[in-house]
């Protein structure tokens, strides 16, 4: 079942950077998008169009749309929470739109003061106007693995929100581990009721590893023939319900374990880890992605090595 080759969207411009608490210029957002398609990056969430009194890092979404040199190919989406937020998304043409709707009614409610499935009817008229306009809508089930209120939440409850995804008429579905709890089992149980009703190549994963187990979980879902992930170059963003914990799953390090069980997925590991390198150098800080921390020191050690080497000619 576990496939050959294996889809990884890169959400570090979006997902990533949308929770740095420092300003993020367009121009780097722009450079990081031109950065992940060099390096072989054919599917990359570039940012969202939400209000910029919630997520301020996104307020500039329409100048990095216009600013990025798109390359035949790529796919690029974008997260569009409303009405008002796909009509500014649809102007910069997007390959793609994301919606999303929480597992849980704790989740629902405590956020958006509404249940699940009022939550997702408001999003029946975007994916409408989405596809009137021809583009493809990705529907996500946040919290899928674990509730910051709830607690554990089950595979009966993703089920749940597939469904309602499903008949408003989203094209893929995403399911996501948001605060990075879910472990292998519960993994596998909560993408298996996924692909009772999406096929699976319109099914994926989103792991957060805020407890370590993303790539455990990611390991889980191939064993099902999931083909498409989410990462997020250096391991950018975080987890807003567990202060200082690490966020998305780092692409370096999901691309280094699928290289070495064989795994084709067309990206450069190098190039990756130098984009990963220039973004954390933006943001003033090394990278999470432990391949990342370990190519970047075996680098060191080989320019030191041969600089001594040479000194000593």
């Amino acid at each position: 079942m576990i496939p050959s080759h294996v889809t990884l969207v890169d959400v570090g411009p979006r997902d990533g950077l949308q929770n740095e608490a420092q300003p993020v210029a367009a121009a780097h957002k722009i450079e990081l998008v031109h950065r992940l398609q060099a390096a072989g990056c054919r599917e990359i969430e570039v940012t969202s169009f939400v209000s910029p009194k919630w997520v301020p890092q996104m307020a500039d979404n329409t100048q990095v749309m216009a600013g990025i040199h798109r390359e035949a190919g790529v796919r690029y989406s974008v997260l569009t929470p409303n009405m008002k937020g796909l009509e500014a998304a649809l102007l910069t043409q997007p390959h793609e739109v994301v919606v999303f709707g929480a597992a849980t009614e704790a989740f629902s409610r405590r956020n958006i003061n509404c249940s699940v499935e009022e939550s997702i009817e408001r999003f029946a008229p975007v994916v409408a106007a989405a596809h009137a306009a021809g583009v493809k809508v990705r529907g996500a089930v946040s919290c899928a693995l674990g509730c910051p209120y709830q607690g554990a939440v089950s595979a009966d409850e993703v089920e749940r929100v597939v469904v309602l995804l499903k008949q408003i008429g989203v094209d893929h579905c995403g399911v996501a581990d948001t605060i990075g709890t879910g472990t292998p089992r519960a993994a596998q149980a909560a993408l298996a009721r996924a692909l009772k009703h999406f096929p699976v190549e319109e099914v994926s994963g989103h792991f957060h590893d805020t407890y370590g187990q993303a790539l455990s979980n990611i390991l889980a879902c191939l064993e099902l023939g999931i083909a498409t992930f989410d990462s997020s170059i250096a391991g950018l963003g975080g987890c807003p319900y567990a202060k200082g914990a690490t966020g998305n799953v780092a692409t370096e390090d999901v691309v280094f374990m699928l290289h070495g069980m064989g795994i084709d997925t067309g990206l450069d590991l190098d190039r990756l880890v130098d984009a990963g390198a220039w973004i954390s150098g933006v943001l003033g800080r090394a990278p999470v992605s432990r391949v990342s921390r370990a190519l970047l020191a075996k680098r060191g050690a080989a320019a030191t090595a041969a600089a001594n080497a040479a000194a000593n000619a």
